[in-house]
């Protein structure tokens, strides 16, 4: 009977321990979700999805400044930029960006 108490304390406690991890990890990430600017180093497309067939919304040449909004995975960042006196938001290959771009 101990030994069951025990092992359910414990079981407890460790259930504990990582729901507080997991609740200091998703506020610190709040913070990292603050725009930063980047240049491209060549000629991207922004898309309007996560695919290389989806619809361009913008062509950006190299040296052209947009903000990265997210990092979504492996391939893809959200950015966010001027055309036109509009402000659009899309989808780059993160390779357009070089090194910096890869982090």
């Amino acid at each position: 009977m101990k030994s069951t108490a025990l092992l359910l304390l414990a079981v407890t406690g460790l259930l504990a321990a990582c729901s507080s991890t997991r609740d200091e990890r998703m506020q610190t990430a709040a913070g990292n979700n603050t725009p930063v600017a980047y240049n491209t180093i060549v000629n991207c497309p922004v898309y309007d999805g996560m695919k290389k067939s989806s619809l361009v919304l913008a062509q950006t040449t190299a040296g052209n400044e947009v903000q990265v909004t997210d990092t979504i995975n492996a391939y893809f960042v959200r950015v966010r930029l001027d055309k036109d006196g509009k402000t659009q938001t899309g989808y780059m290959d993160r390779r357009c960006f070089g090194e910096r771009g890869a982090k």
